[in-house]
């Protein structure tokens, strides 16, 4: 038998077991009470209820509660310690099912406990009880003071998002216990995720809006709330806005005259869409204009009545007027009424067989009347024939002149196509009538039409650049007889390329008086139709430097290229024609193409190639590439400027591009923009030139790229032209971003210039600017004076790239050629003689040279060697190529006379060499006069 007995009230047990005493007694400062009790029949205490994970909101203390059966005795252990048994309240039933007691236990537990407690972790409470079989242990309960602090950690921001754009709002609640619940109000009203699939506020407490919409527009702000308060964040105001779109162009008006010079319009609105919430209006014209032509009919009218012819064997006389004054002409009405009259002569009274006429019997009348038709039609003829007699002699006397002038393109005061066909040898009108002329090949020219006559001129005035009229057709008999009628633009069909301009330009090539229209057809064909420049020179052992003047294209080469005892005669061409390296994708024609030769010579020392080109030079925003066309004409590329080879070399300055290569052919840089902040550099340039009338004066802007080439090409159509440079040219940068570029004159003088209307703003698009193949693009303007006095010009001309760069050219001058300050084209000429062979064609002389070469080309324990001369000359990259040469020094010597050709001393050289070569005694006599001298020497062969 067991026996049970309770000591000091429930606090310890006792257990007699065996006759042995075990005793527990329990304390008041919370001592362990026992965890087991004697094995009974019955089962281990079940928890019907355990205690949860409360919070202690203020001040207000939690109550804790379990229920557990069968139990005998339920306490609270909290934080490791018992609670006193004067802190339970307990509560006994019976479970009517089971018939097995159910004890319920509830403690408080207060804000002071919690915040006295101080632990590794938070403040917990767990349940104990126990049955005659043994003890059951409740899970911990955690009590926490509940807060939530005022300022939210991140507060959403206010967006400004295009429609169809992303946005996300960004929020950050309060620090809290428990964490704070956050939710999304729009204008004061909740936002439910669920029920709009483009709303995601799920992502970390983030509102993301997957694609704008005009209704995300808004108030928007964070709520974050727990059991202890709510908090507000800032509003943020989020503004969804639209672009505005252009509709599409309406259909051209019609010509607002019915004939003359007139002008058609189309618009476009913006409302495709129209810009909402502070969006961008849409950038360009609303409204294009374009000129219109079209010649006036003409109603015929009748000449006065001739006089009455003599009284015929009929008692009739005659009259007639003709539809002359003026004829029909353009689709005119002919005259009305009759061109004949006749009437009798004698009043009634004449008499024929001694009858009067009224009984005078038909057959006599008819017979009278077939005699003087047969007459009249002899007559008609007699003088058919005379006629065209007259126009045979005339033609023929008149073909002596040898020029047939056919298919030019609209009289609109623009270049114009005109095809001179020789047709006869030693003409003593031809401008040199001992060239030989080729009856097979005719040739395009480009040149304005100028015409004397008041209804002429008015069909003459300009048009705009990128709207040209639709073509003409002139024959031209003579050089005083000119008819109009419409035809296709003409065509180039000569051997040599020919080098036209757009159409719609106002190049004017002299001023004509109205009374001699010989200087006008002398300067169309005077013009060139070069295709090239070229240059040659003969080089043997020494070897040279072959330069094409003004132009940036050099070709040095070195000392022993060539073998002794020979001689080749090397040439060097710009294709100044189309370009034959067509641009794929994205890839940019950078440079012109030169082209050196022969190509079957070879050489023992890479010579160097000078390029020029336009590129704002960044490996961030172009990719450059060297190209080189094949014999079967496909161009292929040789290295990446970037790139490592052994091939060739390149190295890249901010205006060329200096190759080492051992083979000739014909090369080109072109440029692929990694990103839209790329740049071509563009020269801008004014000239100017008075125009067929002596009222207009003509101002033509160019934007080529900015070589020497490609400006020297516009110079000599300019000369040619007899235009003169009025503003230094300037540098334009001109991003590869897609927008156009606009070209505009400004703050002309009122009452002394006027400019013709819709003219003076051009715009021109993005990819004829940004491939434009070298060929020059300009746009011009025609200004006219109110008066013949008025001999002064002053204006501005913008040239500016739409969200780029801008540059103005100031426009000073005098329209009177005496009074003219020149301006020249090139602040500095090329030598004279473009070969140069031997030791003047190099700024270092050969003693110099070998010496360095003796010295740098052996390996240097400290390196200080050809590598150390290469780094001080700025020549970091791809030196693998130079480790391949037998004298490395030597070739990157060969690259500083490339690259330096145009300075005025050997002063950067001077300082490597003074730099790297204290250590080095074979430079100790290599002193700063020798340079100096050398220096000289080449500057003063030279002329710089």
């Amino acid at each position: 038998h067991h026996i049970w007995w309770k000591v000091a009230g429930g606090r310890g047990w006792c257990r007699l077991c065996s006759d042995v005493l075990f005793d527990f007694t329990g304390t008041d400062n919370g001592e362990a009470l026992p965890e087991s009790i004697p094995s009974a029949p019955g089962t281990l205490p079940h928890f019907i209820e355990e205690p949860d994970d409360a919070y202690i909101i203020k001040s207000n203390p939690i109550a804790l509660r379990c229920k557990a059966r069968p139990a005998m005795q339920i306490f609270f252990k909290c934080n490791g310690e018992w609670v006193h048994q004067n802190e339970h309240v307990s509560e006994e039933s019976l479970d009517e099912s089971s018939g097995l007691k159910v004890r319920e236990v509830f403690i408080n537990v207060t804000r002071q406990q919690v915040e006295d407690f101080h632990g590794p972790e938070d403040y917990w409470c767990q349940c104990v009880a126990w049955s005659h079989l043994g003890t059951s242990k409740s899970r911990k309960a955690s009590v926490r003071i509940a807060y939530l602090r005022k300022n939210f950690e991140q507060d959403p921001q206010g967006r400004e998002v295009p429609i169809e754009g992303m946005i996300v709002l960004h929020c950050r609640p309060p620090e809290g216990v428990p964490a704070a619940e956050v939710e999304w109000l729009k204008n004061e009203e909740p936002i439910d995720s669920e029920q709009d699939e483009n709303i995601d506020t799920r992502a970390d407490h983030n509102l993301i809006i997957r694609q704008a919409r005009l209704s995300d527009s808004g108030n928007y702000t964070c709520m974050a709330a727990n059991i202890v308060a709510k908090r507000r964040s800032l509003s943020a105001t989020v503004v969804v806005y639209v672009n505005g779109g252009w509709s599409s162009w309406t259909e051209w008006s019609a010509c607002n005259v019915r004939c003359g010079r007139g002008w058609q319009k189309r618009s476009r609105t913006c409302t495709n869409p129209a810009p909402l919430n502070g969006g961008a209006f849409c950038e360009g014209m609303s409204v294009q204009k374009i000129t219109c032509t079209s010649l006036c009919p003409v109603d015929g009218s009748w000449e006065v009545w001739s006089e009455w012819s003599v009284c015929s064997p009929e008692c009739e006389h005659l009259r007639i007027r003709e539809c002359t004054a003026p004829p029909p002409r353009n689709g005119g009405k002919f005259c009305e009424g009759l061109s004949q009259e006749s009437e009798n002569c004698t009043d009634g009274l004449c008499i024929l067989d001694k009858k009067p006429l009224h009984e005078i019997k038909p057959q006599s009348i008819e017979n009278a009347s077939d005699i003087a038709l047969y007459s009249g039609l002899g007559a008609a003829v007699v003088a058919v024939a005379v006629l065209v007699i007259g126009v045979t002699l005339y033609r023929r006397s008149q073909s002596d002149y040898g020029v047939d002038v056919i298919d030019s393109s609209a009289l609109t005061g623009g270049f114009q196509t005109f095809n001179f066909k020789t047709v006869r040898q030693g003409n003593s009108l031809l401008l040199n009538s001992a060239m030989q002329p080729d009856l097979t090949v005719s040739r395009t020219y480009s040149g304005p039409i100028c015409l004397q006559d008041p209804l002429d001129k008015e069909l003459m005035t300009e048009s705009s650049l990128f709207n040209p009229l639709s073509d003409i057709k002139v024959k031209v008999q003579s050089s005083f007889m000119v008819s109009l009628g419409v035809s296709e633009r003409a065509e180039y069909h000569g051997k040599n390329h020919s080098r036209t301009f757009p159409h719609g330009n106002n190049h004017s090539f002299s001023t004509m008086h109205p009374r001699n229209k010989t200087p006008y057809i002398q300067n169309l064909s005077s013009l060139p139709t070069r295709t090239e420049l070229r240059t040659t020179g003969v080089f043997g052992h020494l070897g040279g430097r072959l330069v094409m003047p003004n132009t940036g294209v050099s070709l040095l080469i070195p000392h022993g290229a060539i073998p002794e005892e020979n001689s080749w005669e090397i040439y060097m061409s710009i294709n100044q024609g189309e370009p034959s390296l067509q641009s794929d994708g994205s890839e940019v024609l950078l440079s012109p193409e030169v082209t050196c030769g022969p190509p079957d010579m070879i050489v023992t020392t890479p010579f160097a190639l000078t390029i020029p080109h336009c590129a704002d030079v960044s490996s961030e925003h172009w990719n450059i590439h060297l190209k080189k066309r094949t014999q079967q004409g496909k161009w292929e590329e040789v290295m990446s400027v970037e790139d490592e080879s052994t091939s060739c070399y390149c190295l890249l300055d901010p205006f060329a591009c200096h190759v080492l290569l051992d083979s000739f052919g014909t090369y080109a840089l072109t440029g692929e923009p990694i990103t839209d902040c790329a740049v071509k550099q563009l020269k801008v340039a004014v000239f100017g030139c008075m125009s067929c009338n002596s009222l207009d004066y003509n101002l033509r802007v160019y934007c080529v790229d900015n070589t020497p080439c490609a400006f020297q090409e516009v110079v000599s159509d300019e000369r040619h032209q007899g235009g003169q440079l009025l503003e230094e040219p300037k540098l334009l940068h001109f991003k590869g971003n897609t927008f156009s570029l606009q070209i505009s004159v400004l703050d002309i003088p009122p009452f002394l210039w006027r400019i013709k209307p819709f003219t003076a703003c051009q715009e021109v698009p993005f990819s004829r600017v940004w491939c434009s193949n070298r060929q020059p693009l300009h746009c011009a303007f025609s200004l006219e004076r109110y008066t013949p006095t008025t001999t002064q010009l002053s204006c501005k001309i913008c040239i500016r790239q739409l969200k780029g760069h801008e540059q103005i050219l100031q426009v000073q001058t005098s329209i009177l050629e005496s009074e003219r300050e020149t301006i020249t084209f090139f602040a500095q000429e090329d030598s004279t003689f473009p070969a140069q062979t031997g030791p003047k064609a190099f700024k270092i002389p050969y003693s110099i040279r070998q010496r360095i070469c003796a010295t740098f080309d052996t390996p240097n324990a400290k390196g200080k060697d050809w590598q150390m001369l290469a780094q001080k000359n700025s020549i970091n990259r791809n030196l693998s190529y130079f480790a391949t040469q037998s004298s490395p020094s030597a070739v990157i010597l060969n690259l500083w006379e490339a690259r330096h050709q145009h300075d005025g001393d050997l002063d950067s050289l001077a300082c490597a060499l003074e730099e790297i070569g204290r250590t080095h005694t074979k430079l100790s006599n290599i002193s700063e006069s020798q340079l100096d001298e050398a220096d000289f020497n080449y500057s003063r062969q030279n002329g710089l």
